[in-house]
Order: structure tokens, then C-alpha cells, then sequence
């Protein structure tokens, strides 16, 4: 069975810009943080999300491509519109929150935004956390929520550790495995410092997101080996492929981070997605593993994403002094930053380090978005008869 890549890119994958490296040197199009978040705001609107959850949702998104994650960012705004348009998605939905004990929620989202929900989520482990010293919440019935980094940052807000997971569509084969049966499921975690900035990890499960091979498969270019592999379990380097296979669910996927096989410990990635499988999934009482966002196929009558997160906030004060622990963070950090370089490089980086940098960038320059992303939202304007974003002059490259 074979799709069209037209049909492929029109209904099925999310876009992703084709320079997702450009940190504001000379791009297409910059444009202010506020403007961003208003238009999308405003779209949003015109397909019947009020105005707190529309905004709610717009920040997530902004502040994706504020700090320099593209792929996850307003590339994605056609994604909702098209899940409310099919009423996979319920715009203004009332999360029905559940008590479990002084520290634990559950939340069932009932179909709505990812990210009104897990701002919900989120903001009631912190509370949970401040009179208890730790916050847990699940939720279930969600749809995607953007970036984990977001909610995480929350918690850093509240000078806490934060941690969020989500699930996500089957894309991923399991160690020996032949099938996608998980998602790419990724993992945040922050902590703060003192003088350096947080400690903010968030990443994929997987080798790759699938944005990379829907980039390589629309410019016509061949992965590289230990990306993906076919039906049969085998390495795969062409992207139209194994994406045509994950549409329709033909066999092969994404390998889990790591690799193929046990040599480069292919088995851990496999493991980690699993653990965000069940906490997101099982524990929620959402959808795990073949279940999740199972929209498309030809065999289900399923209109629900299914969705589920997790989240914590965990109050550092209950352990140390916030200061003691700031300090302790900063001697951890200047230790790993300080080691010894290898030949060629000049500096090592700390998870989140690169990502505060854009966003900091970002924020003086303007957040940079790739053409083609661009003239989508000129295509959202017409079609609302709104004012796009306006456009920034360039104010040249940044400093290293």
C-alpha cells in the first residue's frame, strides 16, 4: 500500500521548517513574541476556543519557537485547527479534576488542548508541592501539548525541580522489534541554579523526532543508517517509506534512542519510552502503545486521541536550604562545563544551556520563523481576515 506524499504532508505529518538550525542570522522572517502570541491567539478564536484557552495555548506554542524548537512551535497551529475542524479535538473542554490525596491528582482532559490542560496540571502539583513538598499529577483524554520544557519551566519558576512526560503516537519499534508500537515519548526534567542558568533536559525517547524524516523525505534525501528501519526490522534509509509505513501502520518505525539492536544500547531509549508509556498511559487510565492517537486508521472508529501526561513538582526546600542547593547546582555544573574540551571544541554545553541562548536571542531580535511557516500564517490571516504578525528587520548575526 502506497500514500502520495501529497496526502502524506496534507493529513497525516506535522510541519517542520527545512532550516531549523537559524538562531536569527539573516532568516526569512523575525517577529516580536507578543505579536506571535496574539495572532495565534486570535486564529484560535475564529475556530471557537475562548479566549483563555486560546491564549493559554499560543504561549506554549510561542515559546517553542522562542527557543529555538521549531518543529514543535506555530508550525503546529493547522495540527489544532484541524482536530477541532474534525472534532478530535473539543475546544473550550472542562478537565474534570480529581483529588487522590494531599499530593497526588488525577485529571481527565476530556478531549481538550494539551495545553490548557497540563498548565492546569501543572500549576496544581506546584501548589500540592508548596503545602506538601511534592506534586503529582496524570491526565488522561489529552491531546498533544507542545513542548515539556513548558511546564517544566514552570516549576523552575517556583525555584522547584519540575518533571512532565507525554505519550505519544505509536512511531517507535522496541528493541528486536519489527512494529511501532510506542511513541517518541519525550521526558523534561529542571532543576535550578544559582549564578548559571536552570538545568532543563527535555528530549525525545527516540533516535529522532519524526519531524526529521518528514525534513528528509521532502527534500529528497536518504537518512542515514541507524535512524529507521522497515517492515522487517531492517535498517531503512529512505524517510517517504518508513513514514508511508507508520501511516498506515504496515511495520518498521523510528529506533528508540540508542540505536538498533544491543550494541549501542538501543534497549535503553526502548526502556525509557516504555516508563513514560506507563505513567502517562497506564497509570492515567489514558491510552498507551498502539492506542494513542490511533486517528487514521481504516479499522477505528476512534475519534479521541487518548493522549496522557504526567507531572511533578517537588519543593526543594523539604531537603536543603534553596541556597544550599543553588550553590551545590552551581559547583555540579562548573565542574561538568569547566572539564576538558575535545580536540576542536571550545565549549561543552549544559542540557537547556543552547535553548535559553535562542530564547534569549529571540527575545532581542526577534523569534525567527521559516518561510514557508510564514506564509501559512499569512494564509490564516486572509482566510480571518486578521493582521499577520508583522516582520522585524534583521539585526544581523548573532555573537557567539
Amino acid at each position: 500500500m502506497t500514500a502520495d506524499k501529497n496526502v502524506i504532508n496534507r493529513h497525516t505529518l506535522d510541519h517542520e521548517p527545512l532550516c531549523s538550525t537559524c538562531k536569527t542570522c539573516d532568516p526569512t522572517h523575525l517577529v516580536s513574541k507578543s505579536e506571535l502570541v496574539m495572532f495565534c491567539s486570535e486564529v484560535l478564536q475564529n475556530n471557537g476556543v475562548c479566549l483563555q484557552n486560546a491564549t493559554t495555548t499560543a504561549e506554549v506554542l510561542v515559546s517553542s519557537d522562542l527557543r529555538g524548537i521549531a518543529s514543535h512551535g506555530v508550525a503546529r497551529l493547522g495540527r489544532y485547527l484541524e482536530g477541532i475542524r474534525t472534532g478530535t479535538i473539543v475546544p473550550n473542554a472542562k478537565a474534570e479534576l480529581l483529588d487522590l490525596s494531599e499530593s497526588m491528582t488525577s485529571l481527565d482532559a476530556n478531549n481538550g488542548l494539551g495545553q490548557v490542560v497540563s498548565v492546569q496540571a501543572m500549576n496544581t502539583c506546584i501548589r500540592k508541592a508548596e503545602q506538601h513538598g511534592i506534586g503529582i499529577a496524570t491526565v488522561k483524554n489529552s491531546n498533544h501539548f507542545g513542548i515539556a520544557g513548558y511546564y517544566v519551566l514552570m516549576a523552575l519558576e517556583k525555584n522547584m525541580i519540575g518533571v512532565c512526560m507525554t505519550n505519544s503516537a505509536p512511531l517507535v519499534t522496541p528493541t528486536h522489534g519489527a512494529e511501532a508500537v510506542l511513541g517518541t515519548n519525550p521526558i523534561a526534567f529542571g532543576a535550578p541554579a544559582g549564578r548559571y542558568r536552570p538545568f532543563l533536559l527535555d528530549t525525545a525517547t527516540s533516535v529522532v523526532p519524526r519531524g526529521k524524516l518528514e525534513v528528509y523525505h521532502r527534500s529528497n534525501r536518504t537518512m542515514p543508517v541507524g535512524w529507521a528501519v522497515d517492515e522487517n526490522g531492517l535498517d531503512c534509509q529512505d524517510p517517504g517509506k518508513v513514514l508511508d509505513n507508520l501511516i498506515h501502520r504496515l511495520g518498521g518505525g523510528i529506533l528508540p534512542l540508542g540505536g538498533r539492536g544491543e550494541e549501542f544500547s538501543g534497549y535503553k531509549g526502548y526502556g525509557f519510552a516504555l516508563l513514560v508509556d506507563i505513567l502517562c498511559g497506564v497509570l492515567s487510565g489514558s491510552g498507551f502503545a498502539l492506542n494513542v492517537d490511533n486517528l487514521h486508521s481504516e479499522t477505528t472508529q476512534n475519534k479521541s486521541a487518548l493522549v496522557g501526561h504526567f507531572f511533578m513538582a517537588l519543593d526543594i526546600k523539604r531537603f536543603m536550604s534553596l541556597e544550599g542547593f543553588r550553590d551545590r547546582m552551581d559547583t555540579l555544573i562548573k565542574q561538568i562545563a569547566g572539564s576538558r574540551k575535545s580536540h576542536g571544541q571550545e565549549k561543552i554545553f549544559i542540557p537547556g544551556e543552547k535553548e535559553y541562548l535562542a530564547a534569549e536571542q529571540a527575545l532581542l531580535c526577534g523569534i525567527p520563523l521559516a518561510d514557508k511557516v510564514y506564509k501559512t500564517l499569512e494564509s490564516f490571516a486572509q482566510e480571518y481576515g486578521i493582521a499577520a504578525p508583522r516582520c522585524l528587520p534583521p539585526k544581523g548575526k548573532p555573537k557567539a
